[in-house]
């Protein structure tokens, strides 16, 4: 006899796949959900996609006679979340309060003392147009070419003169034009399978979330043609027989302009035939159509949803979530491709993990009994004051004791810090994390995100019907923090609190 399944029993949901709640989000109260095409409805390889974008930016400027013939697109090298530092020519990691806590120059890591030359006095300011944020898949060929070319100019080998502001803006351009003309898409469009990582799961989530009763919207930059081929390789294959990835949106906008579509109030154009024949929208947005353009104002207004009914979905910081939070206040769910690494990273880390927190205990516990030896020498010389350490006979003895085995604890913490440092990346370690605490990277996520995911997919595991709860939030002061007072005693057990 086969065992009984308990049903009731939540799915487990492997920690890598999971939604992870910045703000509460009752799933169960959306009225319309919205997605972005390029890395979060279609997801990229990564490494493939930009590879190429690369290469073709590089041809560029061949064909301008700059000598780079030589250079080649490095993976490795840059990763989402660094900052550039356009007046110094440095690519910089900054915790969340903008302080660097990595940094190198050109394809160089900076040193300690080199780093605090530079910061010592400055922090991230992404309001000041000196600091460039890379804040999504796409900056990462934009990021190691300019690492590159930065050599090139300290080297005095760029057939012009330019500082490395006007340097930063030449590759952004070459970069930018790759994406606007019409050979990289035509490339991708022509063999999607060499470019898009397939996720078979993600039809399902979004026949879930329709069939439950949301409105569901593909909001994207991209072009009709090129949106209508991503699409029809991503999803048709893994939908009934007889449906196609139209059926599963009420509305289609292509060539939103965003992040002007969350901002402005532009015209909307009706994609009348399926090669893309536009006509001026006359009247409201009709479910089942496809459109150009427009604005979100005109979305809600013609759909009679607004705010915090409508969840948008994308990966890119300030084009997606940022701006459709600020102006409009809907909620917002972050495609963090990365995360998935990154959580599996630590998950296997977390035996190592625990032996430096172990470490690092001790390692208070000894430099606040040497902290207090230290007063209590001072004291007595001085003459003043109640003794700290009435029954220390001979503090200088212990004092040195202690800095010896200080020393020793050091030399056994500084592989295990390292090797946590070195996580996912060598030369930047973790997405979300700079040092010991967050990632300039994560305070974004934190402060724009409600949700935040490494693929669309993940959603199927949730449900449409799931309750999004955020954790309680943790001050340094509160009870059974690191540093914080401890946890009260349970009353009634034979615990002793000490």
């Amino acid at each position: 006899m086969p065992a009984l399944v308990d049903r009731a029993r939540p799915v487990t949901v492997p920690p890598p796949r999971g939604i992870y709640c910045n703000r509460t989000l009752n799933f169960r109260a959306l009225r319309a959900i919205g997605y972005d095409m390029d890395y979060t409805l279609v997801d990229y390889r990564a490494e493939v996609f930009e590879r190429r974008v690369y290469d073709l930016a590089l041809g560029a400027l061949v064909a301008e006679g700059w000598p780079v013939e030589d250079l080649a697109f490095d993976p490795g090298m840059v990763v989402r979340g660094l900052v550039i530092d356009t007046e110094l020519g440095n690519l910089v990691k900054a915790n969340r309060f903008g302080f660097v806590k990595r940094a190198m120059h050109g394809t160089s890591p900076l040193d300690f003392p080199a780093q605090r030359e530079h910061y010592a006095h400055e922090t991230v300011n992404l309001r000041n147009s000196r600091w460039v944020f890379l804040n999504t898949l796409f900056s990462l060929s934009e990021g190691c070419l300019y690492a590159q070319l930065v050599d090139l100019r300290d080297q005095g080998r760029l057939p012009e003169s330019l500082d490395y502001a006007h340097l930063y803006r030449r590759v952004r351009a070459k970069v930018d034009a790759q994406h606007l003309e019409g050979r990289l898409k035509a490339e991708i469009a022509a063999a999607p399978e060499a470019f898009v990582a397939p996720d078979p799961e993600a039809a399902l989530a979004l026949q879930d979330q329709r069939a439950s009763g949301k409105l569901l919207m593909l909001i994207t930059n991209s072009e009709w043609s090129y949106t209508s081929r991503m699409m029809t390789h991503a999803y048709d294959p893994h939908l009934p027989v007889g449906q196609t990835w139209r059926d599963l949106f009420d509305l289609v906008i292509v060539g939103a302009r965003k992040p002007e579509f969350f901002t402005g109030h532009g015209p909307f154009f009706e994609v009348a035939t399926e090669e893309g024949l536009l006509r001026p929208l006359q009247g409201p947005l009709q479910p089942g159509g496809a459109y150009m353009g427009g604005s979100a104002a005109q979305v809600e207004q013609d759909l009679g949803f607004a705010g915090d009914q409508i969840l948008y979905v994308g990966d890119h910081m300030f084009g997606d979530v940022n701006v459709s939070k600020r102006e409009l206040r809907w909620r917002t769910a972050l495609v963090l491709r990365e995360l998935e690494e990154e959580v599996a990273a630590l998950a296997s880390f977390a035996g190592t993990e625990a032996l430096l927190a172990a470490k690092m205990e001790e390692k208070e516990r000894l430099e606040a009994r040497l902290s207090r030896l230290r007063l209590e020498v001072q004291r007595r010389r001085g003459g003043y004051g109640p003794p700290l350490e009435p029954g220390a006979g001979a503090p200088e003895a212990a004092m040195q004791d202690l800095r010896t085995r200080l020393l020793a604890l050091d030399a056994e913490i500084g592989p295990l810090a390292q090797a946590g440092n070195e996580l996912v990346s060598p030369r930047w370690g973790l997405l979300t994390r700079a040092g010991n605490d967050k990632s300039h990277l994560a305070r974004q996520v934190e402060r724009y995100a409600d949700v935040y995911t490494s693929r669309v997919s993940n959603f199927l595991h949730a449900t449409p019907y799931a309750y999004f709860r955020s954790p309680r939030g943790s001050l340094p002061h509160d009870p059974g923090a690191p540093g914080g007072p401890p946890l009260a005693p349970v009353l009634g057990t034979d615990l002793d609190p000490a």
